[in-house]
This record gives C-alpha cells, sequence and structure tokens, in this order.
C-alpha cells in the first residue's frame, strides 16, 4: 500500500493536548471508469461507518461526499443495471 494514498486523520477521542492520540489512515481508490488523463476521476474509500467520495483532482484534503455504507451498496447496485 502505497502512502500517497493513503489520508491520516486524528481520531476524535483525541486529545490537542497529545494524550490518548491515534490516527487512523484512508486507503483510496479511483474508480475503474476514471482515466490517467485527468478526466472523470472519482476515488473512494471506505471504513466501518461511512464511504468516502472525492474527486481526485481536488486537493488532497479537499471536499468529499460521506455516506453510509447501505447508501453506497445500493448506489452500486443501481449503478451495476445501468440505472
Amino acid at each position: 500500500m502505497s502512502d500517497a494514498r493513503l489520508t491520516w486523520f486524528k481520531s476524535s477521542y483525541s486529545d490537542s493536548g497529545g494524550g490518548n492520540c491515534v490516527e487512523v489512515a484512508l486507503e483510496w481508490r479511483k474508480s475503474s471508469y476514471s482515466d490517467d488523463e485527468g478526466g472523470a476521476c472519482v476515488e473512494v474509500a471506505e471504513d466501518t461507518a461511512r464511504v468516502h467520495i472525492r474527486d481526485s483532482k481536488a486537493e488532497p484534503n479537499g471536499p468529499r461526499l460521506e455516506i453510509a455504507p447501505a447508501a453506497w451498496a445500493a448506489f452500486v447496485a443501481y449503478a451495476a443495471v445501468g440505472g
């Protein structure tokens, strides 16, 4: 796993004083429909609570959409049948 594809963030249970600090990484995957020329680039990362979706052309810490895993599964199923 390449560090370039990881986005690290501090756990919400960590405090700013340095105690109980845990960092978690997301591994981003590029859509198989994205090309290497910068067009239609969508990346997805999953954790147990949500699915993160972002435009890979944006800054690494730029805006992203976060949805429930069940909503993502419904979207993928819908898209798979040509919805």
